[in-house]
């Protein structure tokens, strides 16, 4: 009895070992707005006719909830991202801070605002220009401090063509801003609205509808009306993103965030 329980403890001494020699995964942390957000699936809708509650497939995606698809098993991402944030709201509801504190030395912060930062009617929101630049002047700063790498995105375009179906920019300075930051900083930086807005424009005006969150009427009970919805993505549209993301990391050789890439062969 003494021996088998003597055997007992060596093997769980030795997966205790184990366990804790493991590499860590390396986290991605995602700091951005509801274009990158994790969505859930369903959504329940209350029918006030019948008294009763259906459950509707939800199916808009932000790029960060399929970003996982294309990393490998060192890899764990965090996605701090929420539907409506600015850099302020961002800062000013704790998610910073939150994101910061669980960002570690050779962990990957990736940053993408803007989409709401230009919202000068939404006071809760609208970041100033001058202030946009210092609050991503101290993103990077304060990751670095924790010995992560930040990667900085601009902000994915929207869905904006005009009567002769060329895509209108609908972001002001501030993707300018991020450009400069990174520049300044010698931050590595994915140009999102340039490589997003080079897409829609070749897909066009009728071939880009497939990849955003858009409904007809009578389909889901979520949008009895129909949703025609130019700025969320699909499922198809968030995986293109997040693939325009990852072929960029490749591009630019981001050290260390290759290593964390799937490879054809884990697909």
């Amino acid at each position: 009895m003494m021996r088998r329980f003597s055997t007992i403890a060596i093997i769980g001494v030795l997966m205790l070992f184990f366990l804790s020699s493991a590499p860590k995964p390396v986290k991605v942390l995602m700091a951005g707005d509801s274009t990158m957000a994790d969505k859930v699936l369903i959504k329940t809708v209350y029918d006030s006719l019948t008294g009763k509650s259906y459950e509707e497939p939800f199916l808009e995606r932000g790029w960060g909830q399929l970003l996982p698809e294309l990393l490998n098993h060192k890899a764990l991402v965090k996605n701090y991202a929420k539907n409506g944030r600015s850099t302020k709201s961002f800062i000013e509801e704790g998610l910073w801070t939150e994101l910061l504190n669980n960002a570690e030395k050779g962990d990957f912060v990736i940053i993408q605002f803007g989409h709401n930062d230009e919202s000068v009617e939404k006071t809760g929101r609208y970041t100033n220009p001058a202030q946009f630049r210092l609050n991503f002047v101290a993103f990077v700063a304060e990751v670095r401090l924790k010995g992560a790498t930040p990667i900085l995105c601009t902000p994915v375009a929207r869905r904006n063509f005009d009567s002769t179906g060329r895509l209108l920019p609908t972001h002001g300075i501030y993707p300018d801003i991020i450009r400069s930051v990174a520049r300044d900083y010698q931050v590595p930086m994915i140009d999102l609205e340039k490589l997003t807005s080079e897409w829609l424009q070749k897909e066009g005006v009728e071939g880009s509808k497939k990849y955003f969150h858009k409904i007809a009427p009578g389909v889901s009970k979520l949008y009895p009306k129909g949703l025609d919805d130019n700025t969320h993505f699909n499922e198809a549209g968030a995986r293109v993103v997040a693939e325009m993301f990852v072929k960029q990391v490749r591009a630019q050789k981001i050290n260390g965030f290759e290593k964390i890439l799937r490879n054809d062969s884990e697909k």
